[in-house]
């Protein structure tokens, strides 16, 4: 049976240029993850011109906009975050050329946020009410760095009533169902370094940094899961001609498996201690850590994910295969505390987390099918 009724689908359909036109303009808006400030300002002020009341921007910068949630403990969370990827400060560049939007961060996540956006629209303007409690939020720092702040502060300020959380983020081809851990650290290097010519011989911090990073990637990754590691970024040292008495890395390592990341987490302080031992001085720094999955009710997981994929089906036409995929998301944070969570996008596009990234303008129709899937059932 169709859910989706002739009425809400006049309003996807006329409200495209609408959609785009929001996309474009919040697309625009730089948001570095820690620094959403400007795109949550648009994003609140949108919605009270659309007579949204209660909003409020939380300590972490999430724009929060809870429906029928006072006293409730039955609150569905639908979420999609205002960071990218991107450090610009100023004007992100797009263009829009042969049915597409380029510009960085206009799939992630911006598509998504704005058909959110948009659902939310319609709900506010339909005047309509949940049977439970409702909570949307444009949340900060899912990118990077950012370390899910934004969906940490979410499920802390509403510990113990959250009963399920969606968030919107990728594109509609697959259904993120399964969370994959992470631990990222910050090692510096130190040594004495000196003069090229006349200190040789001194020991050379890049040096031994290099050896490590070969060491590191050296380990035998543990069989249960799928992880991985990686060293993304080296620095350090002063000129050509100086021994260099620092450098440092950003190194990670992920799994979908809690006991996987429990052996990588043992194998890198094993490297560590070694280096140690040859009398350098190594500084380890924890700068990000995302949990797996904990210990989630089957029943209610797969019941979310079959409904994730009833809302896929009907908003392309026809019942395809839809991949269950593990990933690195906003949903590690409820899916770690036992809370059934999928992430799942609104749009069709390629180049994520690169400055050529686009999106299929077409593809907003579905995805504003795909949201109205997934949220307005819960709404009389």
């Amino acid at each position: 049976m169709s859910f989706l009724t002739s009425e809400m689908l006049s309003y996807l359909e006329s409200s495209q240029q609408e959609t785009l036109s929001l996309l474009t303009e919040m697309a625009k808006i730089p948001a570095p993850s820690h620094h959403e400030e400007k795109r949550a300002e648009f994003v609140k002020n949108w919605l009270e011109a659309q007579g949204a009341r209660g909003v409020y921007i939380d300590d972490a910068l999430n724009v929060v906009f809870p429906v029928n949630c006072e006293g409730r403990d039955d609150i569905h969370v639908f979420m999609a975050h205002t960071d990218v990827v991107f450090p610009d400060q100023e004007e992100l560049p797009l263009r829009i050329e042969s049915g597409r939007v380029f510009c960085p961060g206009v799939g992630d996540d911006t598509a998504n946020l704005a058909v959110l956006m948009m659902t939310v629209k319609y709900i506010l303007h339909k005047g309509l009410t949940p049977r439970c409690g409702v909570l949307f939020a444009a949340n900060s720092c899912e990118e990077g760095l950012g370390n899910l702040k934004g969906c940490r502060k979410l499920m802390e300020d509403y510990q113990g009533r959250i009963r399920e959380v969606i968030s919107l983020d990728g594109c509609y081809d697959d259904i993120c169902a399964r969370a994959v851990g992470s631990a990222r650290y910050r090692v510096t290097v130190r040594t004495e370094g000196g003069h090229s010519y006349g200190n040789f011989g001194n020991r050379s911090a890049v040096r031994y940094l290099a050896s490590m990073i070969d060491t590191l990637y050296a380990v035998k990754v543990p069989p249960k899961g799928k992880t991985t590691y990686n060293v993304g970024l080296i620095s350090g040292g002063t000129s050509v001609n100086t021994i260099p008495q620092e450098a440092s890395m950003l190194y990670e390592y992920r799994s979908d498996e809690k006991e996987s990341m429990e052996q990588m987490e043992r194998a890198f302080r094993g490297v560590v201690a070694a280096y140690e031992a040859m009398g350098l001085d190594v500084e380890t720094e924890l700068v990000g850590l995302r949990p797996c999955m904990g210990e989630v009710d089957k029943n209610a997981h797969d019941a979310l994910l079959q409904r994730c994929r009833c809302a896929i089906w009907e908003a392309v036409g026809q019942e395809c295969e839809i991949p269950l995929v593990p990933g690195s998301t906003d949903c590690n944070i409820p899916l770690s505390m036992g809370i059934p969570a999928a992430t799942l996008g609104c749009y069709i596009g390629h180049g994520a987390h690169t400055r050529e990234e686009w999106i299929e303008i077409e593809s907003l129709l579905t995805g504003g099918k795909v949201a109205f899937g997934l949220i307005l059932p819960w709404f009389e």
